[in-house]
């Protein structure tokens, strides 16, 4: 008979049978997609306290917009796994007058240094109302800058910042509004929400 001047050891719950959580998060700007850093640079730690969520991908400390977190392993894979081919639209302020001939060779797939990407969906933009970002963006005189949306279904280091920068139109400020089925949709810098369960792909 077990002694009851001891109280029972929790079983650990598997994260098979843990209910599915999917974190949407509009990081800011410098601001790495971890949760510890030795560096003492801003953290994910910094944002959010959920216990067991992980990144779903990776965004450029450089970069803003959205990031996933969640604590399946399965939709974690599906998620960052280019072979699932899930599509991730890009805000993207550039310098320079985009032309016809820029977009569409960002479309048709430019040669980097790791090989040409895939077709890619490339169109101007309206500037967008976004949040100011901090620092500002550094701007040239006289020179025009263009809005872009751009839209992959692959995920190379920095792809979106090359691919600009190959056809000449260094990319400025780099904003993710969409991850397959999850959006943005009005969520400021340095917060989250959590996804409807329904829309949990599992």
């Amino acid at each position: 008979m077990p002694d009851q001047n001891f109280p029972r050891r929790r079983r650990a719950v598997p994260a098979a049978a843990r209910p599915p959580r999917l974190l949407l998060f509009n990081k800011p700007y410098g601001v790495l997609t971890q949760f510890s850093d030795d560096q003492g640079r801003a953290t994910l730690k910094d944002f959010i306290d959920v216990p067991g969520v992980y990144p779903a991908g990776r965004l450029d400390r450089d970069s803003e917009g959205l990031l996933l977190l969640t604590n399946q392993g399965s939709l974690q894979a599906r998620i960052a796994d280019p072979r699932h081919k899930m599509s991730k639209t890009y805000w993207v302020q550039v310098e320079g007058q985009a032309t016809a001939a820029q977009l569409r060779q960002l479309c048709h797939g430019v040669m980097l240094k790791d090989g040409p990407t895939l077709p890619a969906q490339a169109e101007l933009l309206a500037p967008p109302a976004l949040w100011p970002r901090q620092p500002p963006v550094r701007f040239r005189r006289h020179i025009p800058t263009t809005w872009l949306a751009i839209t992959l279904r692959e995920g190379r280091n920095r792809q979106v910042r090359r691919m600009t920068a190959a056809v000449g139109l260094p990319t400025l400020r780099l904003v993710r509004v969409r991850i397959g089925p999850w959006r943005l949709d009005g969520l400021l810098p340095g917060l989250w929400r959590e996804a409807e369960s329904e829309k949990i792909l599992v």
